[in-house]
């Protein structure tokens, strides 16, 4: 929006041309979303304390987490609302590239809305019918990457990029859309297994945003995307403002949901900030950069994958509870120790998955 006004009076004063660097540009989104949370934060918590929308705890889950009852929830509302308004600010809305991942962060942020509701209204931890939930995600995925393929299938867009071959890169064509839609539905709900404890998932979204970032200036330049050899893309520098507003509202609101948390982010935000991260990896053609980097997320499912498959097969439980960062609660970890450790593992992948890119 801002854009527009700029261009506007870069016609009489050209001293406002600074305002259109991407540079000046990702800085101020990640600052606006930022500060937007810290603001939306601290009184949108009264409000929902007032309301009593209040996180519902699983009557099966660690008994340390009672506690957290009165603990208000669907603070993810804080999340997209900063990261919405910072986008159409700072961003060229002309860019496509703009309302792919957008539609998606929406579409699952008022799914996760309505799953939240339905468990605060009915008073239990089963919110919206699992069938309902993946229907509804499903069909937001195949939308976006239908009309992602056919608006985008003659470019470099649908390639599958592999790390550490510099050559290999694979054109899959129509299997695109069923690709984007394993990526887009398991990154939404990676996200939200991983979400069970104050501040686990935030640090992790932070790093992966912090990557994506990077990879979107990077192949928006034609020199730096021949010499890391991904793909060069055009529009892909408008992909920094959303992850950069990313970075700055999920920073915000990591101000309140930090050990011990005075507001959850719920479903609302979760299954969001999943999609929006598998979307913008698909635009990058850095599915496999994302599935290091949020190597987390991976944990946090297969940990779920296992524990149901050998009970099913064997009737014999892996982990004392799944998803794994449960495990470690029951074991006696104290959650402020199993979070911490969860970023320290997040960071090492974060540079694994950075040197990924140098090694091709």
């Amino acid at each position: 929006m801002l854009i527009l006004l700029i261009k506007y009076l870069i016609k009489y004063y050209l001293s406002f041309h600074i305002f259109l660097s991407l540079t000046f540009r990702t800085l101020f989104s990640l600052l606006t979303s930022f500060f937007l949370s810290l603001f939306i934060g601290s009184r949108f918590i009264k409000y929902l304390q007032t309301i009593s929308f209040k996180q519902i705890i699983r009557k099966n889950g660690p008994k340390s987490h009672f506690v957290k009852c009165n603990t208000p929830t669907m603070g993810g509302i804080i999340i997209l609302t900063s990261i919405i308004v910072s986008v159409i600010l700072w961003s060229c809305l002309t860019n496509l590239y703009i309302w792919y991942p957008l539609f998606i962060l929406i579409s699952y942020g008022i799914i996760g809305f309505i799953d939240d509701y339905n468990k605060i209204l009915k008073k239990n931890t089963k919110g919206l019918r699992p069938y309902l939930k993946y229907f509804w995600q499903s069909v937001a995925a195949f939308i976006i990457s239908f009309s992602i393929f056919f608006i985008e299938k003659d470019t470099v867009a649908t390639e599958l990029v592999v790390p550490f071959f510099k050559y290999v890169i694979f054109k899959i064509e129509l299997f695109y859309v069923i690709f984007f839609y394993f990526v887009i539905i398991g990154t939404s709900n990676a996200v939200n297994l991983t979400d069970g404890l104050d501040g686990l998932a935030i640090m992790p979204i932070v790093f992966v945003s912090i990557s994506l970032a990077l990879v979107s200036a990077a192949s928006s330049n034609v020199d730096i995307a021949h010499y890391l050899h991904i793909p060069y893309l055009y529009n892909a520098s408008e992909l920094t403002i959303i992850c950069s507003s990313i970075i700055g509202a999920s920073l915000g609101f990591l101000w309140f949901n930090t050990y011990p948390a005075q507001i959850f982010m719920g479903d609302v935000g979760s299954l969001a900030l999943g999609g929006i991260l598998g979307v913008i990896s698909i635009l990058l053609c850095q599915e496999f950069l994302l599935f290091i980097i949020g190597g987390i997320f991976v944990i946090e499912t297969l940990s779920v994958i296992l524990q149901v498959g050998f009970f099913k097969i064997l009737g014999q439980r892996i982990f004392r509870m799944a998803p794994i960062h449960h495990h470690y609660e029951l074991k006696g970890w104290p959650e402020s120790r199993v979070i911490v450790r969860t970023w320290i593992i997040s960071i090492m992948l974060f540079f694994i998955g950075l040197a990924t890119l140098k090694a091709r």
